[in-house]
């Protein structure tokens, strides 16, 4: 395994009873520990913010340092970030204020969300947008895309400056493990995640197997500390990390 420790994630569903994530607080302080023992020692939160859930942008940053607070009374050494997960269709509805409520780490960088089906223009949109507003988006769920197009269109969304982010889990799962290593070869992924929902089952808080088969594409193998420590901890500190590969 080669993951290490000081691990960020950036793309986690950890808050308690918001959307449909961890579903109490017990559920959360039990991914916390998955997370430590994995090497992390932060996590964004990232709830949904799309129409299908109700989550209230004004509330986050309190129901972060509320979790934090929890972790750190029973002893688990895992810092809690603010951030969200940010559906296209709803940035030109955001104002500036919640947009960085919603930044990765309270930095500049907006985790992402397509539109459900082929990726299309209106996400380059989104990104625009994005970029015009002073933030930077990182691009995520490039597992559910995986079409024709996807490699053109993720190429010119990060020659634009977006950073693309991968689920860990589906380079360990056959139905897609290997479009993702294909979007590997490419350099077309940036930092890894563990879009992890629940302690009850689903995605792990884990990045391990991930990183192992990346140390199989030559493109990547050289830069797996700049994915999984460099570019994080860059992306939540606000900066812009420079990818030592090329799209392609």
């Amino acid at each position: 395994m080669l993951a290490g420790t000081g691990l960020i994630d950036l793309h986690c569903h950890l808050l308690p009873g918001v959307d449909d994530g961890a579903l109490d607080v017990d559920d959360s302080v039990a991914m916390a520990r998955v997370a430590v023992k994995e090497g992390f020692e932060a996590i964004c939160a990232t709830p949904h913010i799309r129409h299908d859930h109700d989550v209230r942008i004004a509330e986050i940053a309190g129901r972060v340092a509320a979790l934090g607070e929890e972790l750190e009374r029973r002893g688990i050494a895992l810092r809690v970030l603010p951030g969200g997960e940010v559906a296209e269709t709803v940035v030109g509805a955001l104002t500036d204020a919640e947009l960085r409520a919603l930044a990765l780490g309270g930095g500049r960088w907006i985790l992402l969300e397509p539109r459900a089906g082929p990726l299309s223009d209106s996400l380059d949109d989104a990104a625009a947008q994005l970029r015009a507003r002073g933030f930077h988006a990182l691009i995520a769920h490039p597992e559910r895309h995986l079409a024709e197009d996807l490699f053109a269109r993720l190429e010119r969304l990060v020659t634009a400056g977006a950073l693309v982010q991968a689920t860990a889990a589906f380079f360990e799962r056959p139905p897609t493990a290997e479009g993702m290593l294909a979007l590997a070869r490419r350099g077309l992924v940036h930092v890894l995640a563990s879009d992890a929902h629940s302690s009850h089952g689903g995605r792990p808080v884990a990045l391990g197997g991930a990183l192992d088969a990346l140390a199989g594409v030559e493109l990547l193998a050289p830069h797996l500390d700049w994915i999984a420590h460099t570019a994080p901890a860059a992306i939540v500190a606000g900066a812009v990390p420079r990818p030592p590969y090329a799209p392609g």
